[in-house]
């Protein structure tokens, strides 16, 4: 460049600092030392040199001896006043100073000799800029604020310097029209306010002048170890950049990134303090006087006081960005118009004060100065860009905080009746908390899009009309209409998405009910036909998927062609438009980065809309929660916190009160008035012995009808009180009532505390309650948690409940004891060890009440008793507690002191059983028969014994199959750690690379054929974009060369020397609608792709699970075998397909750009190496970190929600134990966990952001040099400096969505690795030796059993179950077997089935191996009855029979074998009536029955009950006895008993010790022998 202006490029070429030209008048000081330019210059560099000189020496002896610093966790405490403005200063001083280096070294351009002085001294007072902020960050961290005055003298001699150089500049009329005059202006000022703000800073601090300096402390958060999120204090630039990420996300590497790396959120941030902030603002719209908006305006209105700033200071962020963003096609167009000037002459500078001046014209006409501007505007653009995304994103997160805080409040005072009413259920709640919170959040994420977007598109018009004239406004036009399309096909989408999800769920349903009858399934061949059913669903889903995936390719491809259309319509029409029709590479290359910037905000329109449209729907949904009605507890006037003034300093000393450095923070409520105190007036009660009463109460659930009507109660203290009744007489609802959970309709409830008869009055005052409701509630943690309930664990005092409970059992029987999660890895407990659970909890807690609602329900006799006497009677009264208990076990009321019977919800009579045995002699004897009757049932009961040990036993099956696989999973996880830190090093490199193999096994899924159309669409539409551009670019440069050759044949139109637009204007449009046409094919390629996989994936996954063996389900927990097929299986359907689509595209683009940019100006590879390296070791950082992120983000959301429906479920417990603040603080801690995992995932996010877009800006300013060198020396042509332009402007566009896509990308491969890993899972050997065929039809005929040396074990892993066994069953015989639980009785009928490893020996059955015939066949030609039963969802027929294959005469026959015919003939449809998921509309013996019939309907010749009858009670079994030897008379049947009577009349009885048989032999024989192993059995089970 610098060649050009040279008269004569031969002269040498000598520094000095003046110059030396002979004249020099550089040199001339006739007229005064400051009227020489050159000494102006020199002055100035005085203060930089002292500078300079100070600092260094400081800066490194402050850098050795880092100990002085204050003891304080982070050096990132910014506590000098004026602190961001002086950041903001420097920044823009740094700014000026790289012009005024720029405008010296274009001036010098001018002149033979290089004038030093033009521009040394900006560089100097550039270094010493830099130096000067390095300085003080480094001061202000450590705390020295004396040695701030090197700066205040630095400011004061710089201020000084510039003034007289700015003063004798306007002295010698230098004007506004000279460049440097400006600037030098401009640096006088900004050295001015650095110095204003540095005296602020000693007026401030106080460090000199004064006697006493001001004493400060660091904020707290700054004082807590445990905060690690820094955001809010670093520096400026720190924030801007995200430096202080930088240790963070190059850790996760080393180690894992859980809760404890992350550290708790800073207080500003936490829920509480959004909530509290929040809450004033309704708080204060909810004042009488105040005339505010109700329901959804009213909560808009809140929020935007509350959170209205943040989000003004983004929208303005994005702003500035979005203005800068158009500096980048402003810039191409400059620099290519400069290039390809016809005219390259300049005029000579003007000549001042003896050196020369250029206009700001001729300054930014330079190319090199306009790529420096460009860069510099990039940079900022992108800093400005993310800093709006993350200030909306930290707004929304805090939001979402304090909404959720306030529904969790909400949910503490709901009206019970709402639940019980069905008005709102547990599930709306957990979806105002999943769903519309997150919605209001994503609203508040895309809010400044909705400011932003409309300025961005008129001043995108606005130039693109300067630019084009007319035709740029059709262009605009083409895709205007086509944004409307846009939102139909997004609104299309979502409408495809939930008819999706609604097939989903019903699939999800059916797979659900497979895995949980598997069992049952493949004992009777029927697992195909129910795999049939969920692939016919998942067929309905897969056509919904097809819509969707349309949908999609149609979004995708608008997104990829609206542009090429646009552009397209806008040369062509701008050709035809004029005849001399100005095409230059400015004016194209230009346009076309405009269009690209201007689809951005048309494609984000439709989903800014849809978000907007949810959000509104999502306040209207909370608005309603908010109204509803609450419990009656408002009526004090302290509920409410910041009505009395006294309340306002507890505000203020807000961020004071938190933390405390000994021990971890914990908010406490009770601290910010959010309890009630206690004060109001109390009333005394006359009785001293009476803990609570009742008068003339009249209570009610619903607005209608009272429930309890005229109640007098007492309730006498440290006594046992029973309330008897019949069901549905108001037993419960009274003791809710006296819990103040019901609404009040007359009357009142007194409660009286031991301490003082006179105690607290109203029932707002009651104490805490222990109180186990009927239907048990546990929380989602482990057993002694439920228990001790938030009590610290006294160990005696725990044994003491434990035993009382009879729970010691079943504790021994889970895997870890006591400290077993209940809820997780699928461990269910039955319904007695639920409820025995429950009233251990109401026995450990020190209340003086205590209500037990039907403890008894689901307890057998002698666990009642044990209750009763060591629990209630023993442990309770001991305590001199007060019990109320409800019962229907009338046996039990002797025991009480104090008796309340009731009736139809009145109290019909109370009094101690004396009394009621006078006043009420009909009731007593009624009572008496009852007493009788339930003694009888006692001796009926002692066999509802077994019933516990059977619920036991089902427990411990389950778990030694789950202990199996917890002790493989715990064996990989600690051979990973035990073996040494090499293995360590392995696992860790593990995290760090991409899952390469899953991505072959999906691709691979897709079939050799689609493979390759998608790779070669892809790679075809790429390098059509690049020729499209191509072309432009050739046929403009031809256009330039034409009309230089016009003006050289002096033709008035291009047009008349035989130039022709239209050859080009062809090729061009062809080359558009084909790049058209292969956006379709691609968006099409990748969706089918998608599709094909899915299908493909979830067949095989399907299948392979159907066919597996039965020990996978055993030692695999349900939950995460259905993990596969929905969360998993939702990734592969509909996210994978997205992110490979954007991930190819991205990188496919980027490629592209690199390789144009490369071709043009082939200088630009050696600046690509060192940038490939560094954005190699950035993406592999933040992959390994976000990942981790993502997951924690995941994993801190599920006890957040299941925290929100267990209180949902448990309300009336909690509020029972006066538990809301602890279950609020809990809230507080889940709340915070999760938000704390997005912030720092969007800081990581931000990170990455910012680093991938400096590094873009590099490339585009290394490829501008480069390109305008080799334009200038090369005579490269002026199109392709275009092409190259606008290429580089994409790279830094495209460069982190690629990594941000290969990202997702490894966290979604994921699903496909664990879908794989069940797929390598071995199936059954379902082929036998003999074909079906070969199998006689009628086979087994006799039922005639030889087993012979039979030893079986479950897995080629694990010891025998049965060793060496040997029996002969004839045909025809009924077989009982019995020993102890594991003994191996259910292992031997399930050798039958060959459902068992048979490693040993075989079975023979009428003269056929059994090892010898397919698996289908085999179960087939067999009943069993398990001692589970099962149902499942559909009719009754399909239960019985879903092979289809019975006629109804047989079906009825069955269901009356099984004494249902009765029950089925009284439902609504008979043999077509539903049965509902898990028969859960029949009673267990009733489901019991269901199955015996079930096998009667098969009508095979080899029957087997596995403890079949557990479930039903003795009249019904003994029927069922008869009936199954009646119609089974001609059949073997094999019994499992657990009741031993029930197989005394069988005609051989085996009884069995640890897989071996002890006894063989007829029943009586057996019984004659006193030593009989039998015998003794049938002893016990009289």
């Amino acid at each position: 460049m610098l060649s050009r202006y040279k008269q004569s490029p031969s002269s040498t070429m000598s520094l000095a600092f003046c110059g030396n030209e002979n004249n020099s008048s550089a040199y001339n000081v006739d007229r005064g030392v400051l009227n020489n330019g050159c000494f102006l210059d020199a002055l100035t560099v005085v203060p930089h040199v002292f500078l300079l000189f100070i600092t260094f020496p400081i800066l490194f002896i402050g850098w050795g001896s880092q100990s002085s610093k204050v003891h304080i966790h982070h050096s990132t405490w910014l506590h000098f006043p004026g602190h961001n403005l002086r950041w903001i200063l420097t920044f823009i001083l740094l700014f000026v100073l790289v012009c005024e280096i720029a405008e010296g070294i274009v001036s010098d351009g001018f002149t033979q000799s290089a004038h030093l002085h033009l521009y040394m001294p900006s560089a100097l007072a550039f270094m010493a800029a830099i130096t000067s902020i390095v300085y003080y960050h480094n001061i202000e961290t450590s705390n020295f604020p004396k040695l701030l005055l090197a700066l205040l003298i630095y400011w004061i001699l710089a201020f000084v310097t510039k003034t007289i150089k700015f003063a004798k500049y306007t002295e010698h009329g230098i004007g506004l029209r000279q460049l440097r005059f400006c600037l030098t202006g401009l640096l006088a000022l900004l050295y001015g306010l650095l110095l204003a703000v540095e005296i602020n800073v000693i007026m401030g601090r106080r460090y000199v002048c004064f006697t006493h300096p001001t004493e400060v402390k660091p904020p707290e958060d700054l004082q807590d170890l445990g905060v690690r999120f820094l955001q809010p204090f670093v520096n400026l630039l720190s924030k801007s950049t995200y430096w202080w990420m930088n240790t963070f996300i190059t850790s996760a590497h080393r180690r894992p990134i859980d809760l404890k790396v992350i550290g708790k959120l800073p207080i500003a941030m936490r829920a509480l303090t959004n909530y509290l902030r929040l809450r004033k603002v309704f708080e204060a719209y909810k004042k009488p006087q105040c005339m505010g908006p109700q329901g959804p305006q009213l909560i808009w209105r809140a929020l935007r006081q509350a959170f209205g700033r943040p989000l003004i200071l983004s929208i303005t962020f994005r702003f500035m960005a979005d203005l800068l963003g158009f500096a980048g096609p402003l810039c191409i167009s400059g620099i290519v118009h400069h290039i390809s000037r016809e005219n390259r002459t300049i005029q000579p500078p003007v000549r001042l004060l003896g050196i020369y001046f250029i206009s700001s014209q001729e300054f930014l006409a330079n190319a090199y100065v306009l790529a420096v501007l460009l860069f510099f505007a990039l940079l900022l653009q992108r800093t400005f860009l993310q800093a709006s995304y993350y200030v909306a994103i930290e707004t929304g997160i805090n939001l979402r905080g304090a909404i959720q805080t306030k529904i969790y409040n909400k949910i503490m005072r709901l009206c019970t009746s709402n639940m019980s009413m069905g008005e709102m259920t547990g599930g709306q709640i957990c979806n105002l908390v999943a769903i519309d919170t997150n919605q209001l959040m994503w609203f508040f994420f895309l809010c400044p899009n909705l400011w932003a977007m409309p300025v961005q598109i008129v001043v995108g018009v606005i130039l693109l009309y300067y630019l084009l004239g007319i035709s740029a406004l059709i262009g605009a036009t083409v895709i205007a209409l086509l944004a409307p399309v846009q939102y139909f096909v997004a609104t299309k989408l979502s409408e495809a998405q939930k008819s999706t999800l609604e097939y989903s769920s019903e699939r999800l349903k059916k797979t659900n009910e497979l895995l949980r009858g598997i069992k049952l399934l493949k004992l009777y061949a029927w697992e195909h036909i129910f795999c049939a059913s969920v692939e016919e669903t998942r067929g309905k889903e897969l056509t919904s998927l097809q819509s969707f995936a349309l949908y999609t390719s149609v979004s995708i491809f608008m997104n990829a062609a609206i542009p090429i259309a646009a552009v397209l319509t806008t040369f062509v029409v701008h050709v035809h438009l004029s005849e001399d029709a100005d095409l230059s590479p400015a004016v194209a290359f230009a346009s076309l980065s405009l269009f690209h910037i201007l689809v951005t905000p048309l494609f984000l329109l439709s989903s800014v809309v849809r978000s907007t449209v949810k959000a509104l729907v999502s306040v209207q949904k909370l608005s309603e929660f908010f109204s509803s009605e609450e419990i009656e507890e408002e009526q004090e006037p302290k509920a409410t916190v910041s009505t009395g003034s006294s309340n306002h300093s507890k505000y203020q000393a807000l961020p004071l009160k938190v933390v405390n450095r000994k021990r971890p923070t914990r908010e406490d409520w009770n601290s910010y008035g959010l309890q009630n105190d206690n004060e109001t007036e109390t009333q005394v009660m006359e009785d001293d012995d009476t803990c609570i009463k009742i008068t003339n109460g009249y209570f009610t659930w619903t607005d209608g009808t009272t429930t309890l009507s005229n109640v007098d109660i007492k309730i006498p203290f440290g006594q046992l009180t029973m309330i008897v009744g019949q069901v549905g007489c108001g037993k419960s609802s009274l003791l809710l009532a006296a819990l103040g959970e019901m609404q009040k309709v007359s009357g009142n409830v007194t409660w009286n505390s031991p301490t003082d008869a006179a105690g607290e009055g109203d029932i707002r005052k009651r104490g805490p309650v222990a109180y186990a409701s009927q239907k048990p509630w546990l929380l989602n943690t482990t057993v002694v948690e439920n228990i001790t309930f938030e009590m610290p664990l006294i160990k005696q005092r725990y044994k003491a409940v434990i035993e009382a409970c009879s729970l010691q059992p079943d504790i021994d029987i889970l895997p870890q004891g006591d400290q077993t999660e209940i809820g997780e890895r699928g461990i269910i407990l039955s319904g007695g060890q639920r409820q025995r659970i429950s009233v251990a909890r109401a026995l450990y807690q020190t209340t003086n009440v205590v209500f037990l609602d039907d403890p008894f329900s689901a307890l057998d006799i002698h666990l009642s008793d044990h209750l009763l006497q060591e629990g209630i009677l023993k442990l309770l009264r001991e305590e001199k507690r007060t019990v109320v208990l409800v019962t229907h076990r009338l046996q039990y009321l002797p025991h009480a002191d104090w008796i309340i019977a009731m009736k139809d919800g009145t109290i019909q009579t109370q009094g101690t059983l004396k009394d009621i045995q006078n006043s009420e002699p009909e009731l007593f004897e009624q009572w008496k028969i009852l007493m009788h009757r339930q003694d009888q049932e006692f001796e009926k009961e002692t066999v509802a014994e077994n019933m516990t040990a059977l619920e036991r036993k089902n427990l411990r099956r389950a778990m030694y199959s789950r202990e199996a696989l917890k002790t493989e999973e715990e064996d990989a996880e600690e051979s990973v750690e035990n073996d040494s830190d090499d293995n360590l090093s392995q696992a860790l490199r593990q995290r760090a690379t991409i899952p390469w193999r899953s991505c072959g096994t999906y691709l691979g899924s897709a079939g050799l054929l689609l493979l390759i159309l998608l790779l070669l669409s892809q790679l075809l539409k790429h390098s059509l974009m690049v020729a499209i551009d191509y072309w432009l670019a050739h046929w403009t440069s031809h256009v330039i060369r034409a009309k230089i050759e016009a003006t050289g044949h002096n033709c008035t139109l291009v047009q008349d020397c035989g130039f022709s637009h239209s050859s080009y204007v062809l090729v061009f449009s062809a080359l558009c609608c084909l790049g058209i046409v292969l956006c379709l094919v691609t968006s099409v390629a990748v969706e089918w792709t998608g599709l094909r996989v899915a299908k493909e994936l979830h067949r095989s996954l399907l299948s392979n699970i159907i066919l597996a063996p039965m020990r996978l389900f055993e030692t695999t927990p349900l939950g995460s075998i259905l993990n596969r097929f929905s969360a998993d299986t939702n990734t592969v359907d509909q996210l994978i397909p997205t992110t490979l689509e954007c991930l190819s595209r991205s990188t496919l683009l980027c490629v592209s750009a690199l390789g144009v940019i490369s071709y043009v100006t082939p200088v630009f590879l050696i600046a690509l190496l060192p940038l490939t390296i560094t954005c190699y070791f950035i993406q592999k950082y933040f992959r390994v970190a976000s990942r981790d992120l993502q997951q924690l983000e995941d994993s801190t959301q599920l006890p957040l929600l299941s925290h929100f429906s267990e209180t949902v479920e448990g309300l009336t417990t909690i509020r029972a134990f006066r538990y809301e603040a602890r279950f609020r603080q809990r809230l507080l801690e889940f709340t915070d966990a999760n938000n704390i995992a997005s912030l720092f995932l969007t800081a990581a996010n931000r990170w990455l952001e910012v680093r991938m877009e400096y590094i873009g800006a590099c490339i585009v300013l290394i490829a501008a040099v480069a390109s305008i060198t080799s334009s200038l020396y090369n005579n490269l042509s002026a199109g392709l400096v275009g092409l190259g332009l606008t290429y580089a402007l994409m790279v830094s566009n495209y460069l982190n969505w690629m990594v941000r896509n290969l990202a997702d990308m490894e966290v979604q491969l994921a699903s496909v690795k664990r879908i794989n890993g069940l797929l390598k899972t071995e199936p059954e050997n379902y082929e036998g030796l003999l074909s079906a065929s070969q199998v006689p039809d009628g086979w087994p005929e006799h039922g005639e059993i030889q087993i012979q040396n039979l030893s079986v074990r479950y897995d080629s892993t694990l010891k025998p179950v049965l060793k060496q066994v040997n029996a002969h069953i004839s045909s025809g015989q009924k077989v009982g077997i019995c020993g102890r639980t594991g003994s191996g009785k259910s292992s031997f009928s399930l050798a039958f089935f060959r459902m068992v490893d048979t490693f040993e020996g075989r079975i023979i059955i009428d003269g056929i191996d059994i090892a010898k015939l397919p698996l289908q066949t085999l179960r087939s030609r067999f009943s069993i009855i398990l001692q589970d039963p099962i149902l499942f969802s559909g009719t009754i027929r399909f239960n019985l029979d879903p092979e289809m294959k019975a006629t109804d005469s047989m079906l009825w026959e069955a269901l009356e074998i099984a004494q249902l015919k009765t029950v089925v003939k009284t439902l609504p449809g008979g043999l077509d009536a539903m049965v509902t998921e898990g028969g859960e509309n029949f009673s267990q013996g009733q489901r019991q029955l269901f199955c015996l019939a079930r096998a009667f309907v098969r009508k095979s010749s080899i029957l087997i009950m596995d403890e079949a009858t557990a479930s039903i009670d003795m009249a019904t079994e003994s029927i069922l006895q008869k009936v199954v030897m009646t119609a089974f008379a001609d059949r073997t049947v094999v019994t499992i008993a657990h009741r031993v009577h029930t197989i005394l009349n069988a005609d051989l009885v085996i009884v069995m010790k640890r897989g071996i048989i002890l006894e063989y032999d007829k029943p009586e024989v057996l019984l004659s022998r006193e030593d009989s192993v039998f015998a003794s059995f049938v002893r016990a089970d009289k």
